[in-house]
């Protein structure tokens, strides 16, 4: 009698099955079926549409001068982006200088090349020689006057410059975009040093290392993960910069060279489409290292990878006071 009852109330108590729906999402649907028709759509309109001019892309967007204007573009970004980040380390070290000095001059910096645009920048540096068209090293000040006066050379002069041999136009274009680059990039650096805890640096401090020393192996690499995100995105931003010192001009860049197909054969805008093609391929290798990069310095932070989980049961875990004498209060 007992276990019957025993039986009956179990049973009124087990809960019932439950019935799991899951949860409709109509509005995906037909954003899926939007999306499809307007690229679907947009295909059409590539492969259909003859003032595109596949076959003409294809026969010119390859040639060997335009694979030099590749190499020309792939060196200016490089070159600028080292530069850049070399001096904006600086800078962004400056601003956060004591030293008023200091601090002022890297904020005049800033804020001159970031108020001036780069187009116009490396106009300028291309005419550059307009303003010194030649320039004496080690010469004598007011020496032709004294020369007159006492009708002995005395100019002393060891070499002379000739800016329009040393800027040319690739040297002047870098100079525009990587001082131009070390402008935003201090402010980036400077954002992430200041991300990083100030306690870290006085800890750094009590165990006397200087700080050079701190700002090397204990400030910059916690920062490296506030950096190196807007740091892709400058780096991909001046690879499609490099196509304003066409306007400088720079004759073996891409940009350049492909406007030049265009505008010899009157089709401007296959070429143009060409261009867009190319910086595409370009921008998709940058875009998969930053991707990289970023993992590797988001190791062990909340934003990084997850660490792969240990395959196999966990051991058994020891029961709380295992091997302690409760009489005693002391283990084995």
């Amino acid at each position: 009698m007992t276990h019957s009852t025993e039986d009956s109330s179990a049973a009124r108590a087990r809960p019932e099955t439950i019935t799991a729906v899951p949860v409709r999402h109509p509005g995906r649907w037909v954003t899926v079926g939007v999306i499809a028709v307007l690229t679907a759509m947009f295909v059409h309109m590539l492969v259909t549409n003859e003032k595109f001019q596949w076959s003409f892309i294809i026969d010119n967007a390859f040639r060997p001068n335009i694979i030099r204007g590749v190499y020309t573009t792939i060196a200016l970004t490089v070159l600028a982006m080292i530069i850049g980040v070399l001096m904006g380390v600086g800078l962004a070290i400056m601003r956060l200088s004591p030293n008023p000095v200091l601090s002022g001059v890297a904020w005049l910096y800033t804020w001159f090349f970031r108020a001036v645009p780069r187009l116009v920048l490396a106009i300028l540096f291309g005419n550059m020689g307009i303003l010194y068209a030649q320039y004496d090293i080690g010469g004598v000040p007011f020496a032709a006057q004294f020369s007159d006066l006492l009708g002995v050379d005395i100019t002393g002069t060891l070499f002379s410059l000739d800016a329009r041999t040393l800027l040319t136009g690739f040297m002047a274009g870098l100079l525009a975009l990587a001082l131009s680059e070390a402008a935003y990039m201090a402010e980036i650096v400077r954002a992430g040093i200041l991300s990083v805890d100030p306690g870290q640096s006085e800890a750094a401090s009590a165990l006397g290392m200087s700080r050079f020393q701190t700002l090397r192996r204990i400030v910059l690499p916690q920062a490296m993960r506030v950096i190196i995100p807007p740091t892709g995105n400058e780096t991909i931003a001046m690879l499609k910069d490099t196509s304003l010192v066409a306007f400088v001009p720079v004759s073996n860049e891409l940009f350049f060279q492909l406007q030049a197909v265009g505008n010899r054969t009157f089709q401007v805008f296959p070429m143009l489409v060409a261009a867009c093609i190319w910086y595409l391929i370009l921008t998709s290798f940058l875009l998969v290292g930053q991707y990289y990069i970023e993992r590797h310095f988001s190791r062990g932070s909340a934003g990084g990878r997850p660490r792969r989980q240990r395959r196999g049961p966990d051991p058994d875990p020891v029961p709380v006071g295992a091997g302690i004498d409760l009489k005693k209060g002391e283990g084995p």
